[in-house]
């Protein structure tokens, strides 16, 4: 079945408590943060103090997205930090192997992120190794973008490798996830679902999640 992840990229950084809270009672099943340096992605977001404030008051997990150079050195402080899943860049990871176990042996499940202009064929020597796969369908760096639709292709190329292999890592989604775009995404192949203005922008944050977590299940009905 679909998961939602809410990213508190858009959340209201002035009552994320509050968003959060919202989050945790609501239908949504992990809570998306979205590390940016500022240098392999042209923004900065946050980093350790607010994502070890988040952890005390979420009560779901912290699926954590590394869009930062080097993730290897600090693969030790974002375990320690709360990170429940932690998935890093292969374009941003030339030991992607090293990086990959490290996060294992720290007790995190494990994910790698492309962006949308890199192939799934180069996940070949990884792709047995890890808990799951990213695919940003929105250049990285900044919400509220719109969803390339080529990215459907790529979520329907790496659901078949994983059939074609037997292999059981889930595919993650992210970028322009919302009612309008959800139901393809899902028949495509992905199950777990990347999604900001979609549940922090208008209206009631658990009535977002709980809408688009119903589009998504509906979705699997009609799965191709």
């Amino acid at each position: 079945m679909p998961l939602i992840a809410p990213s508190i990229l858009s959340a209201d950084f002035g009552n994320l408590a509050d968003d959060i809270d919202m989050i945790n009672r609501s239908e949504a099943d992990w809570i998306h943060c979205d590390i940016m340096d500022g240098r392999f992605v042209p923004n900065i977001s946050f980093g350790f103090p607010v994502l070890y404030a988040v952890k005390k008051i979420a009560k779901k997990p912290l699926d954590v997205h590394l869009m930062i150079v080097e993730p290897e050195k600090y693969v030790d402080e974002f375990a320690r930090a709360g990170a429940n899943i932690l998935s890093v860049h292969l374009e941003a990871s030339p030991h992607l192997h090293r990086t990959i176990y490290a996060i294992k042996e720290k007790g995190m499940s494990a994910g790698v992120v492309l962006n949308p202009h890199t192939s799934v064929s180069l996940l070949e020597n990884i792709i047995a190794d890890v808990d799951l796969v990213l695919l940003m369908s929105v250049n990285p760096g900044y919400g509220g973008q719109k969803f390339i639709p080529g990215s459907l292709q790529k979520v329907k190329t790496l659901a078949e490798v994983r059939e074609s292999l037997g292999l059981s890592f889930r595919i993650e989604i992210d970028g322009g996830v919302a009612l309008d775009t959800v139901g393809d995404i899902v028949r495509a192949g992905a199950e777990l679902l990347v999604a900001g203005n979609a549940v922090f922008g208008k209206g009631d944050v658990r009535e977002n999640a709980k809408k688009l977590l119903g589009a998504a299940r509906s979705a699997t009905l009609t799965r191709v």
